[in-house]
């Protein structure tokens, strides 16, 4: 493993996030984020350090004391699979656990990575999250 530090996020550290997710956005990965949004994460976000560098990002939107969702996961193309974004995850649990949040979801194109993060499609007593998409695709 990799000397990455995983941290709170300080407003210095937006720029560096919004281009990291910036790349995601651009393959239609990851929704964007206005620097409004940032400010509104930034007490529930975290960053991935590596030598001074911002390598990996993720926020935890808590939206109750029952539900929170992990956002903006990003992780540099460059240091990905060496574990920075399941290290990002699980701050954003630990936060979860630390609010007494009871249940936390994850929206993604992943899935096999959440999977590894301990994330499974239901809950106990088989709850699943449907959706429907209410404006066009983009």
């Amino acid at each position: 493993m990799t000397n990455v530090t995983v941290r709170p996020a300080t407003p210095e550290d937006i720029p560096a996030s919004a281009e990291l997710i910036r790349l995601y956005v651009e393959q239609g990965k990851l929704l964007p984020r206005t620097l409004e949004e940032f400010d509104e994460l930034l007490p529930t976000m975290f960053v991935a350090e590596l030598d001074g560098r911002v390598v990996g990002c993720a926020a935890l939107e808590i939206y109750s004391r029952k539900l929170a969702e992990i956002r903006s996961l990003a992780v540099a193309p460059d240091v990905q699979g060496l574990g920075v974004g399941k290290q990002l995850v699980q701050a954003c649990v630990n936060l979860a656990r630390e609010k007494n949040v009871l249940e936390v979801m994850a929206i993604t194109s992943s899935d096999a990575f959440f999977m590894a993060c301990g994330f499974n499609y239901t809950l106990p007593g088989e709850k699943k999250a449907l959706f429907i998409q209410t404006r066009d695709e983009a």
